[in-house]
C-alpha cells in the first residue's frame, strides 16, 4: 500500500517531468489515437494526450482527498476532544448533530453538498470533509470518555491541572494513535467519492484535470470502441484508492498486533 501511494504521490510531484505534453494542449495528437509509442495511453477527442492527464490529474485527486481528510480529521478530533470530556447537555447535543449527519449515505451527503456549494477546488473539498467529520468525532469521543476515568487524569486534574493542559498532555496523545487507520481509510473513500462527484459534473470545472471528468467524458466513446478514455483513469482510481486501503489495513496490524495473530 506504501509502495502504491507513494509511487503515485512522487508522480503528482514530478508531474512537469513526466508528462511529454501540456495536459490542456489540445494540439498534442491526433484526435481519438490508440495508445502507442507517442501517445502511451492514445488521446482523447479533443486531441489531448490520456498520460499527460493522467500524470496531471494526480495532483488534483491526491489534493482534494488527503486535504479533505485532514480537515475533517482536525475538526473531527477536536470536537471529540471536547464532547467526551466536557459532557453534560454539550455532549449529548453535539452527539445528536453528528449522530445526524453519520445516518446519511456519504455519497448522497456529498452530492446535497457539492450542489449547494457549487463546482471548485474547495467547494468539493469542504464537501467531501464534512461527511468524515462524525466518524473522527465518535471514534474519539468514545476514547476521550474511557481515558478521562484513568488514574493519571484525575491525578492531573487533583493537583488543579486547567482542562486544556489535560486535553492536550494527557488524553489527546493515547487516542491519536487509532485515528491514523482511519485517516488513510477516508483518503481513501475520499477518492471515489471526489471522483464520482467529478463524473457527475458536480465536483470540478472542466478547466482542471481531473481522472473523475476524463471518466466521464470517455464513457460516450466506449461503444465505439474507444476503450482508453475510460481505462486508465478508471485504473488509476482503483489503484490509488487501493493503495490508501492497504495502507490502512498495514498500519491497523502494525498498531494492533493481535490481529496478527488471528
Amino acid at each position: 500500500g506504501a509502495v502504491i501511494v507513494l509511487s503515485i504521490a512522487l508522480m503528482a510531484a514530478l508531474a512537469w517531468a513526466i508528462a511529454p505534453f501540456n495536459p490542456l494542449d489540445q494540439s498534442a495528437g491526433p484526435q481519438l489515437a490508440p495508445p502507442g509509442p507517442v501517445h502511451l495511453m492514445g488521446t482523447d477527442t479533443l486531441k489531448r494526450d490520456v498520460f499527460s492527464r493522467i500524470v496531471y490529474g494526480s495532483q488534483t485527486i491526491l489534493g482534494v482527498s488527503v486535504l479533505a481528510a485532514v480537515i475533517s480529521s482536525v475538526i473531527g478530533i477536536a470536537l471529540g476532544l471536547v464532547s467526551g470530556y466536557t459532557g453534560g447537555i454539550l455532549d449529548r447535543l453535539m452527539s445528536l448533530v453528528m449522530d445526524a449527519v453519520y445516518v446519511f449515505p456519504g455519497l448522497i451527503l456529498a452530492i446535497a453538498l457539492a450542489a449547494m456549494f457549487g463546482p471548485g477546488v474547495l467547494n468539493i473539498t469542504f464537501s467531501v470533509a464534512i461527511i468524515y467529520i462524525p466518524t473522527y468525532f465518535r471514534l474519539v469521543r468514545g476514547q476521550t470518555l474511557a481515558v478521562k476515568q484513568e488514574l493519571y487524569v484525575e491525578a492531573a486534574r487533583a493537583i488543579g491541572a486547567p482542562g486544556r493542559t489535560i486535553l492536550w498532555k494527557y488524553i489527546f496523545p493515547n487516542v491519536i494513535a487509532t485515528t491514523v487507520v482511519v485517516f488513510t481509510l477516508n483518503v481513501a473513500d475520499a477518492i471515489m467519492i471526489e471522483a464520482a462527484l467529478t463524473y457527475l459534473g458536480l465536483g470540478l470545472p472542466p478547466s482542471v484535470v481531473d481522472w473523475g471528468m476524463d471518466l466521464a467524458m470517455g464513457k460516450k466513446f466506449l461503444p465505439s470502441g474507444v476503450w482508453w478514455l475510460v481505462t486508465f483513469p478508471g485504473l488509476m482510481i482503483s489503484l490509488l484508492a487501493l493503495g490508501f486501503t492497504m495502507l490502512g489495513e498495514g498500519l491497523a496490524e502494525i498498531l494492533n498486533p493481535r490481529l496478527l495473530e488471528r
